[in-house]
C-alpha cells in the first residue's frame, strides 16, 4: 500500500476543487495533501517497525520490500530530486538490498565520473614496508584530501630486505595492500578497538591510554574504511551492530546494549523488573570502569556517590548506564572515525542500509561464496574458454572447497601470488589475472589449487 501511495500512484487527484496551500507556498489538492501526509506517516511508522525488526528478527526482510522495483525505478533513484531518490530516502526498506546496491555503486560511480570531467581525478603513489605497513600508512596517507582520496591511490611494497617488491599495481596490490593494515590496525592487539563476548569490534574506550595520538589514528582508520567501500574492496572488519550505527549518526540507546555487553543489559532489565526495595542493593549513581587492571569510579550524575538508585530513580539509573557504555565512553574516538569516514562516504547513501547491510558492504557475506555468479563474471584468455575441460574442472574443485579456502582462494586471485613451483596455479595478481596450468585430472589441479592458496607471499615471487 505504501508502494502504492509513493511510487505506483503519487498524485492522483481529481481534476477539478479547492486547493489548500502548504508551508512552502506552493498549492496542493486536499486529496494530494491527504495522500502526501499518509504516505508520511506510514513511512516513519514502517521505518520503527523495521528497526525493531533489525533487533528481533521476527520476520525476513524482504517482507518490507516493494514487488514493482525495476531497472527503470533504479536508474532514476541515483538522481536528486526524482521521485524515486525522494522514496528511497523516505522508505529505503521498500527497496530490495540488491537494488539498493546497484545505486550506491552507480551513485559511487557518478562521482568519479565527475572528478575526471574536471580534470581533478588525482593520482598518488607511496612506498610502503610490509614490516611497518601501519606507520608508513598513517605517515604518508593521513592528510589526503578528500579529493586525493576519491583519486587513484597506487602502492609499492619493500620487503624485510629494503628490496621493493615486482610488479605493476593494477588495483591488485591496493587491495593486498587494504587487507593488510585493516588487520594490522584493527587487530585488539594494536589497542585502537575491543571485540566483544562475540568478537564483533568497537572503539576501545582506554585507546588514549596505549597511543598518544589515538584519535588521529581514528580519524585516518574511518578514511580507510570509507576508501575500501569506495573502490568495491571488502575488508574483514566484523563491527559490533551498536558501532555501526554510529556510522549512520544514530544515537545508541539501551535496546542497543546487547550488541556491547549483553549481561549488562540482562542486569539493567533485572533492575528495571525487580518489585523488591532497590535501595537495599545498595547501588549508586556511579559506574566503574576498568581499563588494563586501572579501576577508575565515575559518577553518573554530579554527586552520584551520594545518589542512591531508588525504586522512582531506577529507570533514570538504566538509561544513564546505557548512555556511559554506548556513547559517552566513545564519544571520541566515534566522532573522529565518522569524520574520516564521512570524507568520502556521504550521509544519504548510508542511510539506504541497515546496520546489518551495511556490514555486509563492508565485509561480503560471510556466508557462502557464490560460484557460479563468479563464473559467469570471468573472462578466458591463452586458449582457455568457459567449456574447456580444464575450466570444468576448476569451478568443480572451487565449488567443493571449503568456505575458509574459497575464502583464501579468492585472497589469492586478488591480493597475493606465488611463486609458479611445479607449474602450481599462479596469480597476476597487480591485474587480478589467474594463470591456470592444464592440469591432466581434477586430484591434480585440486592437490596444485590447495597449496598455492595456502602459501603467503608478496609480490615479488610472481
Amino acid at each position: 500500500a505504501l508502494w502504492q501511495i509513493l511510487w505506483v500512484n503519487p498524485s492522483a487527484h481529481p481534476s477539478s476543487g479547492k486547493f489548500i496551500s502548504n508551508t512552502s507556498g506552493h498549492k496542493k489538492h486536499p486529496v494530494e495533501a491527504i495522500q502526501s501526509r499518509v504516505g508520511t506517516v506510514a513511512s516513519e511508522l514502517l521505518s520503527q517497525l523495521q528497526d525493531w525488526n533489525n533487533r528481533r528478527q521476527f520476520t525476513p526482510p524482504s517482507d518490507f520490500h516493494a514487488d514493482g522495483v525495476n531497472d527503470y525505478f533504479i536508474s532514476q533513484a541515483v538522481t536528486e530530486g526524482t521521485k524515486a531518490h525522494d522514496i528511497l530516502k523516505q522508505a529505503p526498506f521498500l527497496i530490495p538490498f540488491t537494488s539498493r546496491v546497484k545505486i550506491f555503486t552507480s551513485q559511487l560511480a557518478s562521482v568519479r565520473h565527475r572528478q575526471e570531467a574536471h580534470g581533478v581525478f588525482t593520482r598518488n603513489r607511496f612506498r610502503i614496508r610490509r614490516d611497518h605497513i601501519l606507520e608508513d600508512a598513517y605517515n604518508q596517507m593521513s592528510a589526503l584530501s578528500e579529493e586525493d582520496l576519491r583519486g587513484l591511490i597506487r602502492v609499492t611494497f619493500v620487503n624485510e630486505f629494503g628490496v621493493e617488491e615486482a610488479g605493476i599495481d593494477g588495483g591488485g596490490i591496493f587491495k593486498d595492500f587494504m587487507e593488510n593494515i585493516t588487520r594490522a590496525a584493527f587487530d585488539v592487539q594494536y589497542g585502537l578497538f575491543k571485540e566483544t563476548a562475540d568478537h564483533l569490534l568497537y572503539p576501545n574506550p582506554g585507546s588514549g591510554m596505549i597511543h598518544e595520538q589515538h584519535l588521529q589514528f581514528f580519524h585516518f582508520l574511518g578514511s580507510l574504511l570509507a576508501k575500501a567501500m569506495f573502490e568495491g574492496i571488502l575488508v574483514d572488519i566484523p563491527f559490533a551492530t551498536f558501532f555501526l550505527s554510529k556510522l549512520k549518526q544514530k544515537y545508541n540507546y539501551l535496546n542497543d546494549l546487547p550488541s556491547l555487553d549483553p549481561e549488562l543489559y540482562r542486569h539493567l532489565i533485572f533492575l528495571k523488573h525487580y518489585k523488591e526495595d532497590i535501595s537495599g542493593l545498595e547501588l549508586y549513581f556511579v559506574i566503574v570502569n576498568n581499563e588494563y587492571g586501572e579501576q577508575t569510579e565515575e559518577e553518573l550524575l554530579p554527586g552520584g556517590k551520594n545518589i542512591r538508585v531508588t525504586n522512582e530513580n531506577v529507570i533514570t539509573f538504566i538509561h544513564l548506564v546505557s548512555n556511559h557504555r554506548l556513547n559517552f565512553q566513545i564519544r571520541q574516538q566515534s566522532t573522529h572515525f565518522l569524520r574520516g569516514f564521512q570524507q568520502l562516504m556521504r550521509k544519504e547513501w548510508i542511510d539506504m542500509f541497515n546496520e546489518h547491510e551495511l556490514q555486509l558492504l563492508i565485509s561480503g557475506s560471510l556466508d557462502s561464496l557464490d560460484v557460479d555468479d563468479l563464473r559467469q563474471n570471468t573472462n578466458y584468455a591463452g586458449g582457455y574458454h568457459g567449456e574447456h575441460y580444464v575450466i570444468d574442472m576448476f569451478w568443480e574443485v572451487l565449488k567443493s572447497f571449503s568456505l575458509e579456502n574459497q575464502k583464501k582462494f579468492l585472497k589469492a586471485a586478488g591480493s597475493a601470488s606465488e611463486e609458479a613451483l611445479d607449474r602450481l596455479p599462479t596469480s597476476a595478481t597487480c591485474m587480478n589475472l589467474l594463470k591456470l596450468p592444464p592440469y591432466g585430472s581434477k586430484e591434480q589441479l585440486e592437490t596444485k589449487l590447495l597449496y598455492a592458496i595456502n602459501a603467503d607471499a608478496g609480490f615479488d615471487l610472481s
